[in-house]
């Protein structure tokens, strides 16, 4: 999938986390997914998208305990 491509979908999921909060866990699952997808492919993260994943661990993490 092109690099763009996968930038507009993070860009809709991170609009859909703030319309849609009752929908938060699913939404930051298919946006860590996004992330990985750019991993794989080489491309470095920017830094807010690497932050924002970070915060998210934090929120799954403390969810759990």
């Amino acid at each position: 999938m092109a690099l763009e491509a996968i930038k507009a979908q993070i860009d809709l999921l991170l609009q859909e986390m703030i319309n849609q909060p009752e929908d938060d866990h699913e939404i930051q699952e298919q946006l860590r997914e996004k992330l990985r997808e750019l991993r794989a492919m080489g491309l470095p993260l920017p830094a807010d998208l690497v932050e924002l994943e970070k915060r998210l661990d934090d929120d799954l993490d403390a969810e759990e305990a």
